[in-house]
């Protein structure tokens, strides 16, 4: 009987202690979703998994990139969420990834996911202007229509737009400048553009949004940032309108990784199911414009994709100059 009951005790601690390894179970995630996207995610994703610990690391999308190569032989972090597909296309040939197949990727639209699966895209942002009307009021602005238009000497100091060496958002701006400009045939005309454009510039800042919510508050009479947050700000009742520029928006899808090394692949992989699941979809839905799982409705306060005129980004293409581009971009402009 003694034997017995010894054999019951340690097979009650055997228990306990399987399920204290279930219940401490943790995964480090890195992403460059905004600030208060990431507070909604992961309130989502906490409510769904309540089990997991999930430890949130959030960088500008240059900085996550930056931490990211230096601890290569050593990753600090499992999983990136919610990162620039150009970033991902960077760092594939760096091996920074390991594929994995999500449950459920089978549903999602193919195009916005990796052929190796080395990345499963989640949803798009597209650029546009923050313009507020009472500034452009009080000095006697008009209203912009696009990139062209910013040119104007009455807009000096006026205009704010992200720095492209540390934000996603200001690098897909002046990629789609770029490209538009027939970069990819060689050509620096898209060059020629940003020096003149550098001359209104009253401030280049290291955030997508900041260029957005400093405009808001009146500090600037456009702030070239992203859709989303001029809808926010907008339904919080600053002076704002939308501008999609005229010549074409550009855009970006932003996906999730399992990075390689990770040191705790099964939480990892657990996290990246339920990234992709529609709980989670329906959540980057209230922000983003679009996501990857057909069927899930957008955001009723922003304009229909239709009437915007987006220009065909070629991530490939960004993602091969990028550091090339970034440097170019410093050169001329750092200030």
């Amino acid at each position: 009987m003694k034997r017995a009951g010894l054999f019951f005790i340690v097979g009650i601690m055997t228990m306990c202690l399987a399920i204290t390894a279930s219940a401490a179970e943790k995964v480090t995630v890195y992403t460059s979703f905004e600030t208060d996207e990431t507070v909604k995610y992961l309130e989502a994703a906490r409510r769904d998994m309540p089990d997991l610990e999930i430890d949130i690391i959030r960088l500008s999308t240059g900085e996550l990139g930056a931490r990211m190569m230096a601890e290569k032989n050593n990753p600090q972090a499992d999983v990136v969420w919610g990162w620039a597909v150009t970033g991902m296309e960077e760092f594939i040939p760096h091996g920074m990834f390991e594929p994995y197949q999500p449950k459920g990727v089978d549903k999602l639209e193919k195009r916005f996911v990796h052929p190796k699966h080395l990345y499963v895209g989640i949803d798009m942002y597209i650029a546009a202007f923050c313009v507020n009307t009472k500034v452009l009021q009080e000095k006697g602005l008009p209203m912009p229509k696009g990139w062209n238009d910013l040119l104007d000497p009455r807009f000096k100091g006026l205009v704010t737009m992200p720095n492209p060496v540390a934000s996603g958002t200001g690098f897909l701006q002046i990629s789609s400048i770029l490209q538009m400009y027939g970069a990819k045939e060689g050509k620096e005309d898209g060059w020629e553009f940003l020096k003149k454009l550098d001359k209104n510039i009253g401030q280049y800042i290291k955030s997508g949004s900041r260029p957005a919510k400093m405009t808001a508050a009146g500090e600037f009479a456009v702030g070239a940032s992203f859709d989303f947050v001029v809808a926010e700000l907008k339904k919080q009742g600053f002076p704002v309108e939308f501008v999609f520029p005229v010549e074409g928006a550009g855009y970006e899808v932003e996906a999730n990784a399992l990075l390689k090394g990770a040191k705790n692949p099964r939480a990892a992989k657990r996290f990246l199911d339920w990234a992709i699941s529609e709980s989670a979809m329906k959540e980057y839905a209230q922000f983003k414009y679009g996501v990857t799982l057909p069927g899930i409705p957008t955001r009723p306060d922003l304009p229909k994709l239709s009437t915007i005129k987006l220009y065909p980004m070629d991530f490939a293409w960004q993602a091969k100059n990028s550091e090339a581009i970034k440097k170019k971009w410093e050169t001329l402009f750092s200030k």
